[in-house]
């Protein structure tokens, strides 16, 4: 079937709205008619030279739609259903099998390339050359989207479809570090670094796991403002010498958890700092630059962990985030402003700028 979407044809170029061809839904796969999707960095990454993905490639991994129709072997996906689509993994991987689907022994190779792991991709372009768009087995900024059971979650039909996108990579990714990976106990504080998409579901997070201190860091005096009306008790200005220092002194001695959502390791280093003797510090930043620490910079007991989807295993934890937010306790939605697709280059930057913590967007027609 013919569909539309944003194809990037080079690094350096804006995406493209192009109609493209869509194949059928193979076994274990359905198709999805798309309401809204989010714009993540990680969307952006293809643009950098030597990365996993080339273009042509179609982005976008927080999709959410509607299924049309779905292939042989889906199990208990239907047709229209309400769905989310998160990371895809093999579901059979050491890793998979224990419920751990983020380190999916395939994980770069599904999620990262845009490529399909085995024979051609379900999309070519009006000249009948293929485009990658298997990108977190999805690839969402199109009208419509082949997907496999492994990374579809059926909701509520009384959901604002449009808006729960997002849930399925960055705030289960920010929420997720705090409430799996990390653990956050009630009565323990939290820093947390970067106060885009992910820092903020963090926050929301902190609160939710009743964290008696959350400090915010970020440039952004608008983010700031907004992490303290979802949680923040403290907020301050990054970029200043002594943060880890200020941090200190307002959790006499340190946070016992961290989180880095920026990946810049000055960044990183301050956040150890930050951190009380045994203290951790996660880390889900997309660094591109060596990360260097004194020899004693973890020689009180602290820890550095790294993250990948917050630890989550989508199936249980997105219906989670959902029932909290259906409680009022952890209000993604004020993050969101929405785009029409044939504006995503316009919001990548929003994005890119600060602008717009998480833009969401909604296909020409839905």
């Amino acid at each position: 079937m013919q569909v539309h979407a944003a194809v990037l044809r080079d690094r350096a170029a804006p995406f493209a709205l192009e109609h493209v061809e869509l194949a059928a839904p193979e076994p274990g796969q359905v198709l999805v008619e798309i309401a809204g999707t989010g714009f993540c960095h990680t969307d952006v990454l293809p643009r950098q030279a030597g990365f996993l993905a080339t273009p042509p490639l179609i982005a976008g991994h927080e999709g959410a739609g509607v299924v049309t129709e779905v292939g042989s072997s889906v199990g208990d996906i239907a047709v229209g259903d309400h769905v989310l689509l998160s990371f895809d993994s093999c579901g059979c991987c050491t890793n998979c099998a224990l419920g751990n689907p983020a380190y999916c022994e395939t994980f770069f190779q599904r999620n990262m390339t845009g490529k399909a792991q085995d024979g051609p991709g379900p999309v070519v372009d009006g000249a009948g050359h293929p485009v990658a768009a298997r990108w977190f087995g999805q690839s969402s900024f199109a009208s419509h989207v082949i997907a496999g059971t492994r990374n579809v979650v059926a909701v509520d039909h009384d959901l604002p479809l449009q808006l729960m996108g997002p849930l399925g990579c960055g705030i289960q990714t920010g929420a997720g570090s705090v409430l799996i990976a990390l653990g956050v106990e009630a009565g323990s504080d939290v820093a947390v670094f970067g106060a885009g998409g992910v820092g903020l579901a963090a926050v929301m997070a902190a609160r939710v796991a009743g964290a008696a201190m959350i400090v915010a860091v970020d440039l952004h005096d608008a983010r700031l403002e907004l992490a303290k009306e979802l949680g923040a008790t403290h907020v301050l200005r990054g970029g200043a010498d002594d943060v880890a220092k200020q941090i200190r002194k307002l959790t006499r001695g340190g946070v016992q958890y961290a989180l880095d959502t920026t990946g810049a390791p000055a960044v990183i280093a301050t956040g150890i700092d930050a951190l009380r003797p045994t203290g951790t510090i996660g880390l889900v930043g997309a660094g591109s630059r060596e990360l260097v620490l004194a020899p004693s910079a973890l020689a009180t007991g602290k820890n550095v962990m790294g993250i990948l989807e917050g630890d989550a295993v989508p199936h249980v934890f997105l219906p989670r985030l959902i029932s909290l937010w259906r409680a009022g306790r952890f209000p993604f939605d004020k993050l969101i402003r929405t785009y029409p697709l044939s504006a995503i280059n316009e919001a990548e930057r929003d994005a890119a700028s600060g602008v717009t913590i998480k833009p969401v967007l909604i296909p020409e027609g839905q």
